[in-house]
């Protein structure tokens, strides 16, 4: 049984903080930029990030295996910080968020998870047997990684 807690990559982004946050706080570009979310949507009349607002994100596995969550925003704070929870059964409760840190040549983003909730032993099964999801902080790490490597090719050129 693998177990998750807390993990995070930063890279600069060649765009201001503002500008960034609004490309991850639109939850419907997320396919644009992960390489495990296919689709999403705002729920529940939601058009946009506001604290409380869900969303319904339908993730893929690289065999093609797909699963819905509905994540719960958590903080959304233009050009600081972008966050939301998903929970779901089983698979118990991951914070995700952003932080956009002005730096010389763009934004320093940090996109992190954080535990609240561990993945139950029926979880951990589902994941490592059905969905054969392999070493999981290691796939995290690395979707982590292109998701802001796609996000900075997003942001366009450096500002002016």
């Amino acid at each position: 049984m693998q177990v998750l807690e807390h993990d995070e990559v930063s890279l600069v982004v060649p765009a201001p903080p503002e500008q960034v946050y609004d490309l991850v706080a639109d939850v419907t570009r997320t396919p644009e930029f992960s390489p495990d979310v296919v689709r999403c949507r705002w729920l529940g009349g939601a058009t946009g990030p506001a604290a409380g607002a869900r969303f319904e994100a339908v993730n893929t596995t690289p065999e093609g295996r797909t699963w819905k969550n509905r994540p719960v925003v958590r903080t959304a704070d233009p050009g600081r910080e972008f966050a939301f929870a998903r929970t779901e059964p089983f698979a118990g409760t991951i914070l995700w968020r952003y932080r956009f840190e002005p730096v010389a040549g763009g934004t320093r983003v940090t996109e992190s998870y954080d535990v609240e909730r561990p993945v139950t032993r029926v979880g951990w099964f589902v994941i490592e047997r059905v969905f054969r999801a392999g070493d999981r902080k290691a796939a995290l790490r690395e979707g982590m990684r292109t998701t802001l490597e796609r996000l900075g090719a997003a942001a366009g050129p450096p500002p002016a």
